[in-house]
């Protein structure tokens, strides 16, 4: 693609020229701090996420931190001003705001003094990677993932504006072309989607069902399950878990676990990552040894539960058994399989939204399906065939997300700070894709018009 026909050069190595035309100023000239409160006012309180922006908190459910009963000392955000979360501007964590609402107090909200901008244009130029840069280098502290930057540093930042009509070129031009990658990430996302599915379907139709469909069959006494073969038995949880609670041992590994994986060393040193408080005091977290059964009581209806690979220690809250039961790696992907998520999620209730408790009675009525072991390990070799099939195909359709994104990165960089010139590029009628749209075209025919 092309390039303006003269540049001058910038202050910065993360950016090293601009457009000569193009007029640069400092935040300073451009931005004035809010110190409006909400007080007794009725408000939507809003987020801001390294992905999106600024958001409704409410509309994400990964949003851990608690917010204030008292919200009268929050932050009053206007539609078009800038937000920032200054704990997380080296992450990106910032934007032009899109909605009236209110924010944490710990946020930095300025009003843009310029009316002349094109606001998408000045939330893309903010929240491209290589202003990251700049971010990261005024961004201090001394807890890992909490490094502030501070508004006085901020406003520092000398950025290059085009003329508005470029302004609007960009925006329309990167809106096209962002769309049409967004539209083939979907699509390649929803193939990762699908064949997750086929495999989990596959996973509890083997554990259910077994290799041999001609067999004699036997109704198993669940209505959704249907028949079963009728050689295979039958046999409660509580004949195969026993409950254990050996504690003081904060000196092992702290463990976690999620519903992608089962159990997980818990990387403590992510702060992104560890939402849930952990107390310096481990001593009274539950012992987990090699092997044994691990629950979320709180995320088991989700599949948050699994055969632990080592030695550590979980939350007090979890639930940890011994398994009586030959076969590890049949038991694993049996209950782990789609057709016992089932049955854990029947076996928990609650109020709160996402947050039902497991009944651990209702848990050991749990019926297990067990297959002669000779057919359990024809059967785990089939899903093991099965599951690396189908991770090879996942990791190179992850490969072409990836490299899509980059892609993606790259444009919206080169575009927003004049590295590419997009004047006189005809765009045409289309239609808007952000990165959350998703649906079923096919990916041939939008890798196409991406080339074209």
């Amino acid at each position: 693609m092309k390039r303006y026909g003269s540049y001058k050069a910038t202050k910065y190595t993360w950016l090293t020229e601009v457009p000569s035309h193009w007029k640069t100023q400092t935040l300073r000239s451009l931005t004035t701090v809010r110190s409006e409160r909400r007080g007794e006012k009725e408000a939507t309180l809003l987020s801001v996420y390294r992905e999106y922006g600024v958001i409704i908190k409410s509309s994400r459910n990964d949003n851990h931190n608690v917010e204030s009963e008292d919200l009268s000392n929050y932050k009053v955000v206007h539609k078009g001003d800038l937000v920032m979360n200054k704990m997380k501007m080296w992450q990106g964590s910032l934007g032009i705001s899109n909605l009236d609402g209110v924010v944490s107090p710990a946020y930095i909200v300025c009003h843009i003094n310029d009316a002349t901008l094109n606001l998408r244009y000045l939330h893309t130029l903010l929240r491209s990677p290589l202003f990251k840069t700049y971010y990261n280098q005024f961004s201090y502290g001394v807890r890992v993932g909490q490094w502030d930057m501070h508004y006085e540093d901020f406003k520092g930042l000398e950025i290059s504006i085009p003329p508005r009509d470029e302004q609007d070129q960009i925006v329309r031009y990167l809106d096209w072309q962002v769309s049409k990658i967004n539209r083939l990430i979907a699509a390649k996302r929803k193939q990762i989607e699908l064949i997750s599915a086929s495999k989990q379907a596959y996973i509890s139709d083997l554990v259910t069902h077994g290799l041999n469909t001609s067999v004699k069959k036997k109704y198993s006494g669940i209505n959704w399950l249907g028949n079963i073969p009728a050689h295979w038995e039958l046999r409660k949880l509580r004949a195969i878990l026993s409950p254990k609670s050996e504690k003081n041992r904060p000196d092992l590994p702290l463990l976690s676990v999620v519903r992608e994986k089962g159990v997980i060393l818990r990387d403590v040193e992510d702060k992104e990552a560890n939402h849930n408080f952990i107390p310096d005091d481990l001593s009274g977290y539950k012992v987990v040894h090699a092997n044994q059964f691990v629950i979320n009581k709180m995320k088991a209806w989700q599949g948050s539960y699994g055969i632990s690979p080592c030695d550590g220690i979980v939350s007090p809250a979890y639930f940890v058994f011994d398994i009586n039961f030959a076969n590890l790696e049949y038991f694993h992907y049996a209950i782990r399989s789609k057709v016992y998520v089932n049955f854990f999620a029947q076996a928990s209730d609650g109020i709160r939204v996402g947050q039902w408790d497991l009944s651990i009675d209702k848990m050991k009525n749990i019926p297990f399906i067990i297959a002669p072991m000779e057919e359990q390990k024809e059967i785990v070799l089939q899903i093991k065939a099965q599951t690396i099939t189908a991770e090879n195909v996942c990791q190179k359709i992850l490969a072409q997300v990836t490299a899509l994104e980059a892609l993606r990165t790259r444009l919206i960089s080169d575009v927003v700070t004049g590295q590419i010139d997009v004047r006189g590029i005809e765009v045409p009628t289309f239609e808007y894709i952000d990165e959350s749209n998703n649906n079923d075209e096919n990916t041939e025919e939008m890798e196409a018009e991406l080339d074209g």
